[in-house]
C-alpha cells in the first residue's frame, strides 16, 4: 500500500513537502515510457526507504560545485 511506502520514506527525509519535490523529481528521471506512472512512483518511494536520498542529493551538489568550469576569453 502507498502509504506504509511513504511513511517508510519519511524516516529518511525531514517533512512531507521534501518527500514530494523529491519523490517527483526522482519519478521524472526514472520514469521509462510505456510503463505506469504509479509503478514508477511506488519504485521511487521504495528506493527512498531503503537509502537516504537526501544525502544523495548533498553529495551530488557537492561534486557540481566542486568541478571548476573552464574559463572563456572573447575572440
Amino acid at each position: 500500500m502507498r502509504s506504509e511506502l511513504i511513511f517508510g520514506a519519511l524516516t529518511h527525509v525531514r517533512n512531507r513537502y521534501e518527500l514530494c519535490q523529491l519523490a517527483s523529481k526522482a519519478t521524472r528521471k526514472l520514469h521509462k515510457p510505456n510503463t505506469r506512472l504509479q509503478d514508477t512512483m511506488n519504485d521511487v518511494l521504495v528506493r527512498f526507504r531503503d537509502s537516504d536520498p537526501v544525502a544523495a542529493a548533498a553529495s551530488a551538489r557537492k561534486e557540481a560545485v566542486a568541478m571548476p568550469q573552464p574559463h572563456r576569453r572573447a575572440a
